[in-house]
Order: C-alpha cells, then sequence, then structure tokens
C-alpha cells in the first residue's frame, strides 16, 4: 500500500477541454502539457491542434472551468507563457526553430528563440521582448490577493545567459473594453540579479531564490517582491555546494518537456522549500561515487545544519535511476526515487532521525506516479514533467495507520505515530484507531514508550496553533536522544552558518524565520519546557506534608489546581464511562498546581509579548489537555473491552477484559511517572480496584509495596465495607491496613469495627510505650505485683511494665481514643482466645 495518495488535475482539464474546441483524434493531435502554474492556482498549458497549430488555455481548479488563450498557426514548441493577474497580457517564449531546421531552411539570420508580448483582452498587437539565441522564460508578478484590478503589470524575463531583469507595462482600457499597452517604445526596465547558475521562482509568495558562485562554493539569495512595485534583497546565506562546470537551471519558470538531457544532467538538482511555521530547507541532490548508493543534502536553514544521507539500493539495474524528486508538503519534505525509497524528513523537528520516515518497496509508491522527472512548483503539489502532467499530492491517512500497525521497527513506527498526530492534526477517529494500536503494542516498543509520545505530541499538536513560538517552548517528544538506526542508510550532520536576513516591518513567513534563527543563536534545546524542577519541587512538597502546615505558596497552588479541574467540569454525562473525576487527590493535585506554576514562569521569560490573563489561559489549557487525553486512553479501552461502568465489587474476580485494562493503567501510570505528568482524580482508586479484583494476594501486595499500586482512601474503604471476615478475606483486609500511610491509617481505623483493627491499635500503642522507654524517656522499677483477673504471666509481666511507662506520662497528641494498657490487654486475650478456638467472656 503506497503512503500517498495522489489527485490528478490533467484529467479535469482535458475533460473541460473538449467544451471550447473539438479534439483532434488524428495522428496530428497531441496530449495536454503544462506549462505554468500562477499564483492564484491557475494552470497554463498548450497542446496541439487541427493542422499542428499550437493551442493554450488556461484551467482553473477552483471553478473547474478551462479559458482558450491564444492560438499559433503553427507548430511550436512552447518553453515558458505567463499571464497576467487581469487576464489581459500573455507572455510567451517559444523555440522557433532547432539547430538542424535553421542550418538545412539556410536561416542563419534567425534567431533560435523568440519571446512575445501579446494583447489578449481582445487578441490584439503582439509586441516582441526578446528574439535571441539563448532560451529566455518569462514569469508575471502577481498583486495580493484582492487588490483591484490594476493598469500595470510587471514582468520577469529569465535568461540563459544567467540574468534576471523585470520589465513594467502600463496598459490603458480604450472603447469597447479593449486594453492595449500604452508604451510606444522601450519598455522600463530593471536588472533584478546578474551571474545566478540556478534560480527558483516561489509563484505564492512572490519570491526569488537565486545562487551565484562564490569561489568554489555559492551562496544562496533570495529577493522578495512587494505590491507597491519594489523589490529587495532579503536574504543571504553560503551554502556548501559545488558550481563548477554548472548549467543553469531554473525551477518554476515554466516547464520544458524537451530540455536536453546533456544541460539538464550538468545543472544543480535544487529546491528550496518553505514552510508556514518559518523552516527553510534547501534539497540538493548530489554526485555519488559509487552506482549503488545515491546522496541528498538537506540544509535546514532555519535549524543552522545540514544533514546528508547516502542511500544504498536495493535494484541498480535500471538505468532510469537519475537523481532524487523532492517534494514540498509544509511539515514535511519528501526525498523521492521511484521504485527505490520514499524519505519524508520531518522541517519543524528534523533533530532525530527517528521522526522522519524511511520506507521502500509498495509502501514507498505514490500512486501510480512513476516517472524520473518530478517538480514540486506548490506545496502539496507534483508535476510529472517528462508527460507534463500535474498532481495534488496528499499522505494517505489509511496507508499510515497500515504502517503503523504492520510495521516492525521502532524508528517506523515512531516518525509515523508523530505522521498521524501532527500532519493530520486532531481527529477523535484517528486517535482512537492510535490508542487501539497502542492497547495492542505496549510491550513491542523497546525505544520509547508509545503511552508517552502520544500524550506530548497531542499536546504539542492541540496547543501550538494557539500562539506564535508556543512550538519553541512547549516538549513535542519524550525522547531525549535516538541510538537508533535505519538499515541501509547512513547520515552525516554538519553546522552550516545562519542566514543573514535584511527586512523591516516585514509579516508571516520573515517574521517566523527570523524567530527560528533567534531560537537557534539563544540554545533552542534549552527553550523547552522539561520537568525536572517539577519532579524535584513535587517529591520535597509531598514529603513535607505532614512536617509543616499550609502556606499561602501551597493553597496557590490548590488553587491551580482547581482551576485546571474546572475546565473538566463540562464533560456530558456520555464521557463519564470511566469513574474519575469523583474525588480528591492530594498528591496529583499538588502536581497538577505544580505544573501549572512552573509552565507559567518559563511562558512568561520567553513570550514577554504576550499577557499575563493569555499565558495563564494556555498553562491551564495545556494541564487541561493532559488529563484529558488520559482519560481519552481510559475511555477507549473501557470501551474497547466492554466494561462496566463501575467495577468496585470486590466479591467478584474480574474478567479477561478488566486484566487488559489493568496492565494498560499500569503502563499509564509509568509513562506518567516517567514525564512527571499529572493524573486524573480518582486514576490510583480505579487502579486498586482493579488489581484487588485481578490479582493474587501475593502479587497484589507486591506492587504495592513497589508503588505501582496506590491506597487510596476511597478503595479502602469500599474494601473493608464490601468484604465479609472470611480468613481469606480477613488477611487480605489486614494486609492492606498494615500498609496504609500514617494519617490514612488512622482515618481508617477509626470507622473499622473489627477485631483486626483493635489488635492493630494496640499494637501501635505498645511500640508507643516501649520506644519511649528504649529512648530513655523513661525509668523502669520492678514492678509491684498488680491484681489481674487472668494468671497469665507473660501478659501480666508486659501490662506491668507497660503501666509503668503509662503512669509516667503519656503527651495528649499521642493518647488515641480508649487506648490504653487495659485496652491492650483486653485485645490481647481477645485474640490469642480466638486463637485457640475458645470464647471469650
Amino acid at each position: 500500500m503506497g503512503l500517498f495518495f495522489i489527485l490528478l488535475y490533467m484529467e479535469d482539464i482535458e475533460k473541460a477541454h473538449s467544451i471550447f474546441i473539438t479534439k483532434d483524434t488524428s495522428e496530428n493531435s497531441s496530449a495536454l502539457y503544462i506549462v505554468n502554474v500562477e499564483r492564484n492556482g491557475k494552470i497554463i498549458y498548450t497542446w496541439k491542434g487541427n493542422q499542428r497549430n499550437t493551442h493554450i488555455g488556461l484551467y482553473d481548479p477552483q471553478t473547474k472551468q478551462n479559458e482558450h488563450l491564444y492560438m499559433f498557426e503553427r507548430d511550436l514548441r512552447i518553453i515558458s507563457c505567463s499571464i497576467n493577474n487581469e487576464r489581459t497580457l500573455l507572455a510567451v517564449s517559444f523555440r522557433q526553430y532547432t539547430e538542424q531546421e535553421r542550418v538545412s531552411q539556410l536561416l542563419q539570420s534567425v534567431s533560435k528563440y523568440l519571446t512575445l508580448l501579446i494583447e489578449i483582452h481582445p487578441i490584439n498587437n503582439v509586441r516582441v521582448l526578446k528574439a535571441v539565441d539563448s532560451c529566455v522564460r518569462v514569469q508575471f508578478l502577481y498583486p495580493v490577493e484582492g487588490r483591484n484590478t490594476s493598469t500595470e503589470s510587471r514582468l520577469l524575463l529569465v535568461s540563459e545567459d544567467k540574468y534576471i531583469e523585470q520589465f513594467e507595462i502600463h496598459v490603458v482600457a480604450e472603447e469597447e473594453q479593449k486594453v492595449v499597452i500604452q508604451n510606444s517604445g522601450q519598455l522600463p526596465r530593471a536588472r533584478v540579479a546578474d551571474d545566478l547558475i540556478w534560480a527558483q521562482w516561489d509563484m505564492v509568495e512572490q519570491r526569488l531564490f537565486y545562487m551565484v558562485p562564490k569561489e568554489s562554493k555559492s551562496t544562496l539569495k533570495c529577493v522578495q517582491f512587494y505590491p507597491d512595485e519594489n523589490f529587495n534583497s532579503i536574504l543571504e546565506s553560503p551554502l556548501d555546494v559545488s558550481v563548477n562546470d554548472t548549467q543553469l537551471k531554473l525551477v518554476n519558470f515554466g516547464y520544458d518537456y524537451c530540455e536536453d538531457q546533456d544541460v539538464a544532467a550538468k545543472s544543480l538538482n535544487l529546491q528550496v522549500f518553505t514552510s508556514k511555521a518559518g523552516g527553510l530547507c534547501v534539497c540538493c541532490s548530489l554526485a555519488s561515487d559509487s552506482p549503488d548508493e545515491i546522496t541528498y543534502s538537506i540544509y535546514f536553514l532555519h535549524k543552522g545544519y545540514n544533514k546528508t544521507f547516502t542511500v544504498s539500493l536495493e535494484r541498480t539495474e535500471s538505468h532510469q535511476l537519475k537523481e532524487v524528486a523532492f517534494i514540498n508538503l509544509d511539515y514535511y519534505v519528501a526525498a523521492y526515487l521511484p521504485g527505490q525509497f520514499l524519505h519524508l524528513l520531518n522541517i519543524q523537528h528534523p533533530d532525530l532521525l527517528c521522526y522522519s520516515l524511511f520506507l521502500t518497496g509498495e509502501d514507498a509508491r505514490i500512486g501510480t506516479l512513476q516517472n524520473y522527472s518530478i517538480l514540486s512548483p506548490l506545496m502539496s503539489t507534483v508535476l510529472d514533467c517528462h508527460i507534463g502532467s500535474m498532481y495534488a499530492v496528499s499522505i494517505s491517512e489509511s496507508a499510515l495507520l497500515h504502517l503503523l500497525q504492520n510495521s516492525k521497527r521502532d524508528s517506523e513506527r515512531l516518525a509515523a505515530l508523530h505522521c498521524a498526530l501532527l500532519y493530520f492534526q486532531h481527529t477523535e477517529d484517528l486517535e482512537m484507531q492510535i490508542i487501539w494500536w497502542i492497547s495492542e503494542n505496549l510491550s513491542t516498543c523497546h525505544s520509547f514508550d508509545p503511552i508517552q509520545e502520544f500524550i506530548i505530541a497531542s499536546v504539542y499538536c492541540r496547543m501550538c496553533p494557539e500562539t506564535h513560538n508556543l512550538d519553541k517552548l512547549l516538549p513535542y517528544t519524550s525522547l531525549l536522544d535516538w541510538i537508533g538506526i535505519i538499515p541501509g542508510v547512513t547520515c552525516a550532520t554538519d553546522i552550516i552558518p545562519l542566514p543573514v536576513l535584511e527586512f523591516q516591518n516585514s509579516k508571516d513567513f520573515w517574521k517566523k524565520l527570523n524567530s527560528n534563527l533567534e531560537s537557534v543563536k539563544y540554545a533552542e534545546p534549552h527553550l523547552h519546557y522539561h520537568n525536572d524542577v517539577l519532579r524535584r519541587e513535587w517529591r520535597n512538597l509531598s514529603e513535607e506534608r505532614e512536617e509543616r502546615p499550609t502556606t499561602a505558596y501551597l493553597r496557590n497552588i490548590f488553587e491551580n489546581a482547581r482551576k485546571v479541574l474546572s475546565h473538566l467540569d463540562t464533560w456530558d454525562s456520555e464521557e463519564r464511562l470511566v469513574p474519575l473525576f469523583q474525588e480528591e487527590d492530594f498528591q496529583q493535585q499538588l502536581l497538577m498546581g505544580l505544573m501549572v506554576a512552573q509552565l507559567k514562569d518559563h511562558l512568561m521569560r520567553h513570550l514577554q509579548y504576550v499577557g499575563r490573563k493569555k499565558i495563564d489561559q494556555i498553562v491551564l489549557d495545556y494541564v487541561a489537555n493532559l488529563l484529558n487525553l488520559v482519560h481519552q486512553i481510559m475511555k477507549e479501552v473501557w470501551r474497547r473491552y466492554h466494561l462496566r461502568s463501575c467495577i468496585f465489587c470486590f466479591n467478584e474476580r474480574g474478567s479477561a477484559g478488566e486484566f487488559a485494562v489493568f496492565h494498560i493503567m499500569s503502563r499509564i501510570l509509568e509513562a506518567a511517572n516517567g514525564m512527571c505528568l499529572p493524573l486524573p482524580p480518582g486514576f490510583h482508586t480505579l487502579h486498586l480496584g482493579l488489581g484487588v479484583r485481578c490479582l493474587p494476594l501475593h502479587t497484589l501486595l507486591h506492587y504495592i509495596d513497589n508503588g505501582v499500586l496506590h491506597l487510596t482512601e476511597t478503595c479502602v474503604r469500599r474494601l473493608l465495607k464490601d468484604l465479609d471476615d472470611t480468613e481469606k478475606n480477613e488477611k487480605l483486609k489486614f494486609s492492606i491496613v498494615m500498609r496504609l500511610p500514617e494519617a490514612l491509617g488512622q482515618k481508617i481505623r477509626q470507622v473499622w469495627n473489627h477485631p483486626i483493627n483493635a489488635n492493630l491499635m494496640a499494637r501501635k500503642y505498645v511500640k508507643l510505650l516501649l520506644e519511649k522507654l528504649e529512648n530513655r524517656q523513661c525509668i523502669r522499677f520492678v514492678p509491684e505485683r498488680l491484681s489481674v483477673p487472668v494468671e497469665f504471666l507473660p501478659l501480666n509481666y508486659l501490662t506491668s511494665m507497660l503501666a509503668e511507662i503509662e503512669n509516667q506520662g503519656v503527651q495528649p497528641h499521642e493518647k488515641q481514643d480508649h487506648v490504653n494498657v487495659r485496652f491492650v490487654e483486653e485485645t490481647a486475650l481477645k485474640h490469642t482466645m480466638t486463637l485457640l478456638g475458645l470464647k471469650y467472656s
């Protein structure tokens, strides 16, 4: 199953093309060829009609309508074509004759290439812009969307002689809405760039990227064109790309399907891609020393490093193996070699290889796209230059889930998981399927915790669109490093100089790119929120709870937790399927409040331009989303195993489904402890209840002693109330009560009316008195014989000694209601008589 889904534009063009012209099915007819894509998404294409006339048409993907623009009454090879925003002017560059035709016809004085400017509203005058022997490409500039019709158009001419210039064309409207060119003489022009060896046009953002040689290397530059008719150089970045004996290569300046293969082989296979988040990548295919390998580099200019990949090819018998094609998918860049591999590189987080997906075989197939001349003129768009067809390309959600479910490698699983969460954003059905996959693969992922990655990546995806730069401050993964490898792929990382930006009051992309570069300068890894301080503070406050009274600081912490939980009170009853959020949990509320406080301080340091109220809301939403995701996992597994809404019935053993849910909850607890994440109140109670129902006693106690299960007041009270006093149940109760923390134990023993409880209270009181004697707080006298009703010498001696210690004074805070030496004596006698099978009276 191929990972990509493609939609063919050419089918729509051909269908609509039949509306305005009868298709010639004779040998003289030919297929449609795309020659340009304009900023507004409209596609210029050409075809050969009757008598080999050359037609030019315009297709609008939005309305799925075609418009016939112009016809040459001869067979021409269109090299480049562009139409202005008002659709009044058409610029066309074509080759008049091949070199052989010119020699054979003795047309030595006729130029090889001709560039025309044609009035097409209506079709009227034709002006020659260039008549030269070197190839010329044309491209109209477009104003911002929604701007009123302009009487001025600007046209870029890119010459094979390695320069670019801009023409200014003024038009006037005459009678009957006829639009003609106003300038009667030479059109005003301005030189934009010289000595370039490579150039790429960004039609959407109206940017020109180009490279100029500098010694044996090169420098990447960018010119930004503005709606006010100005342009300026805005970026400069040195690149370690060799340019010796390199022919000029133009990208997105029209698509010449008959390009000389020798020229193409000597030109740079290089493309620049930008992302909405301010990412700037240069993708370059490099020459390899081995025929069994292929090498390509991705320069992550917004991160300050490049990665060079060398891939061992599975099959090298094909003579069509030329070079890697690069496809822009915004969050990802795809490096694609048909029939060999598909490498999906994460632009936002390229540091770890495990977030990039490398596929081979059938998984690496992009639909039916199997040709080897591929360009990506627009985001999520592919142009097959061999046949002149354009495709919309997107990652298939079903194929990605299939890959996630069937992959055997941790690197593929992790990359697919992140791609599913970050590329497809938030969809409930997708999250449900991921949770089901996690529940089945908790033990198969060895190098990462799928629960941690799901929670952290999902919250990152939900929160980051809210505020600019938030993506640099919140964690996006639980991994600090990755030591795994991708079979057949080697990667080398090199630090590169950061680009130099020159702009004022710029918005959108350049502002985001500059922010990314500033983050690199100030050590980006240290900007992400970490939980080290949180874990230490949480542990300290938990241990000090009984040693000091509640302070203003603690009251503020618990107020933070209350605000977080108030976000979750709006959930409807259907979402209460899992019995959570129905009790207080001091430890988890303490962790929630601390996370709110520390995350707020972290954001305040780095988002100073964001108001305090907005940061408060971001922080509360972040912590609430963490709890929400844990609840979401619990709800999905609860449904999957068909559990009842309440499982606190301790008279029955747990089912296989309950045991599976208990195992998943144990892994959730492990994941939360590893990342120091809060859990919903009631989680530990539910976990303990499932443990009592599903585990044998020795395993249950082992889990409690090792901190896997946490004793909670709600669950222990229910346990003591529901279980009868059989020997087995009493053993369970006694074992649980003996393990209760001191404060909770006192509360439970006050309400538990059972001989075991009296036994425990007596033991504790004896221990207290003996510790006083051991610490020399009391003086041991030789006791006088006391009159006791029972002649049991060991008990007589013990009670006499305890009475003397008690008489010397027990502090009020050490006393318990109705507990004294007499209570100890009676409890001991009752317990002994019970063990002997005698009746106590």
